[in-house]
């Protein structure tokens, strides 16, 4: 791996495993509707202090404030980062490639842009 990114939890500090405790608590839930429930592994990225499931697509899932997880995206033209609705936001102000690749996702969803 790299020296940002551990799936370690010797290498979780205190708030990092609570919320790794909440990851896996939300599980119970349900994952995202397009989150693979293949190879899940919880992940720290220790420069951004983000803890999240991740999976063998490498997807990512967050918890929010309710105990629910949501998918986690990364454009890729662009780079841009957030959930659904964070990327909607930006959708007028992400590269055409961005905006193609932002349809089909909601798309893929049944969510209207």
């Amino acid at each position: 791996m790299n020296d940002y990114y551990t799936e370690d939890l010797a290498k979780f500090g205190y708030r990092e495993l609570d919320e790794a405790g909440n990851l896996l608590k939300a599980i119970k839930k349900g994952l995202p509707s397009n989150f693979d429930d293949q190879g899940i592994k919880v992940g720290f990225n220790m420069n951004s202090g983000n803890v999240f499931l991740t999976n063998e697509e490498y997807q990512v899932a967050f918890v929010d404030d309710q105990g629910s997880l949501y998918s986690f995206y990364s454009s890729p033209y662009e780079g841009k980062e957030g959930s659904f609705e964070e990327l909607k936001e930006e959708f007028n102000d992400m590269h055409h490639e961005d905006q193609e690749w932002f349809k089909d996702l909601a798309k893929s969803l049944n969510k209207e842009l």
